[in-house]
């Protein structure tokens, strides 16, 4: 059976490192510091089946990310599950609007993120 792939995309190298040791042993995980770096890996011919974004990164943030995804006609059925600290109304918003699935703030308790992971790729 081959494991799902799952791309984090943060620029903090110790939120990837935690999300990566986290996910693993079930997942194959491919991880990404920047907005341009995701979108190429999202790009290419292994297209993750989930995308778990963070919003607040340098140069291009996860809003713009998660919309140029959508706007890709290869990408735009992956689902995008956001991960940040900023968690305000409007951001939430904002995230949906533009197609994310869910949105879980950081730091994110691993039984909830696992569990939507679950919902989400077996609705996928």
């Amino acid at each position: 059976m081959n494991k799902k792939s799952i791309l984090v995309v943060d620029d903090a190298a110790e939120n990837i490192d935690l999300l990566v040791g986290l996910l693993k042993d079930k997942y194959t995980v491919r991880a990404a510091r920047n907005g341009q770096v995701a979108l190429k890996i999202a790009q290419s011919e292994k297209v993750p089946d989930l995308v778990l974004l963070d919003i607040v990164m340098p140069g291009m943030d996860g809003f713009e990310v998660c919309r140029q995804l959508k706007e890709n006609p290869s990408t735009a059925m992956i689902p995008v599950v956001f991960l940040s600290g900023e968690i305000g109304e409007e951001e939430r918003i904002q995230g949906r609007k533009l197609g994310a699935i869910d949105y879980l703030t950081k730091p994110v308790e691993p039984t909830l993120l696992l569990s939507v992971m679950n919902t989400v790729l077996d609705e996928k």
